[in-house]
């Protein structure tokens, strides 16, 4: 079993007025298997979090820790944490140009695994994957993300983390723009993964469409760059039934 501990993680952001501080003490411990939901208004911190676990050299960590099985998260560099086991499927996946599909995916593969993967099982298994989610195989050749649709590109998100395999899977709004169908499609995806692997999950959110589908064991509320409070998913229901405004009074509210 593996486990992500986040310990009193401030994190802030440069701006034009100085350094803005975002994340002011979140706590959060993941275990292997386990699927975490976060959700919280806009502005809240949740992006912030995913990209500042990722290595995001925009957000500057001031306080706190981050580990992946004792190892020290925040000491690795963007691809060491990558080959470590950690995963970000981005709210805006970037268009590289140049590159394609096929080639990025076998490259990345590589890269966390050490080796190369063998050509024919390898073809097979991309092959497989991208029957799941419903993608033409002429996306392979395509250059990644160049072009693509938004529901497209989240299906290229969920097909790197069907291939990669990480420990832990940080999904940024995957949800964020995607029609019925293609939110089934993702979905069913990040469940395949979730029964296939010991891997375990961070799934931000603003809505509870996605929990329909992919049930969270916790469920943590983001406010004001901490989280104001934890449950299960019975919690998510009482998001969508009453909003956040119980949780923006007061400091809270004044620090967003």
């Amino acid at each position: 079993m593996s486990t992500l501990e986040i310990n009193d993680l401030h994190v802030s952001v440069e701006t034009k007025e100085g350094p803005k501080p975002i994340l002011r003490g979140v706590d959060l411990t993941i275990d292997s298997g386990q699927t975490h939901a976060i959700m919280g208004p806009n502005g809240s911190g949740k992006s912030t979090l995913a990209y500042s676990l990722a290595g995001h050299p925009k957000y500057q960590v001031t306080g706190g820790s981050v580990t992946l099985d004792g190892e020290d998260v925040l000491a690795m560099t963007v691809d060491e944490r990558a080959r470590a086991g950690l995963f970000l499927a981005m709210q805006y996946p970037v268009e590289v140009p140049g590159v394609s599909v096929s080639n990025f995916l076998r490259t990345a593969k590589t890269a966390i695994d050490g080796e190369a993967p063998k050509l024919r099982h390898w073809v097979k298994d991309v092959k497989v994957a991208m029957e799941q989610l419903r993608m033409d195989s002429t996306f392979a050749e395509r250059s990644v993300n160049e072009g693509f649709s938004g529901g497209e590109k989240k299906r290229h998100e969920i097909l790197q983390l069907e291939l990669l395999k990480p420990k832990f899977a940080v999904l940024d709004e995957t949800d964020s723009g995607l029609d019925v169908d293609a939110l089934r499609i993702v979905s069913e995806g990040v469940n395949r993964v979730k029964e296939n692997t010991d891997a375990g999950f961070l799934l931000i959110t603003h809505y509870t469409r996605i929990l329909r589908y992919i049930k969270p064991d916790f469920v943590h509320v983001f406010v004001a760059g901490r989280i104001a409070e934890e449950g299960g998913s019975e919690l998510a229901d009482r998001l969508e039934e009453e909003g956040y405004d119980r949780f923006l009074t007061g400091t809270e509210a004044a620090a967003l």
